[in-house]
């Protein structure tokens, strides 16, 4: 019998993209991000200097309060925080288990 986890977020049954949507939002509404037409899923967020080392502490406390994952120490890497496309798969990772 598969029973719904009652931790889960909505995000986590919701469609694909409602994960990369809050993920997205909140980057552009929390950093600054000079060319929003140019900040696609891949696009670095270090390299482009729109996060720093206080960034991703702010990107950890998201994911946390909004998706109820806590990251270990070894998951805090730039393949899965540097980028919108990168913190998304990460974060359907995670929820999927």
């Amino acid at each position: 019998m598969n029973q719904a986890d009652p931790t889960s977020t909505p995000l986590a049954e919701g469609p694909r993209g409602a994960v990369r949507d809050a993920v997205r939002t909140f980057v552009m509404q929390t950093f600054y991000v000079a060319d929003e037409a140019h900040l696609d899923d891949e696009t670095s967020l270090i390299e482009k200097g729109i996060i720093d080392s206080t960034g991703v502490l702010e990107l950890l406390a998201f994911i946390e309060q909004k998706f109820g994952i806590e990251p270990t120490d070894a998951e805090i890497v730039p393949e899965n925080f540097d980028g919108i496309g990168h913190l998304t798969r990460f974060i359907e990772r995670k929820l999927r288990g």
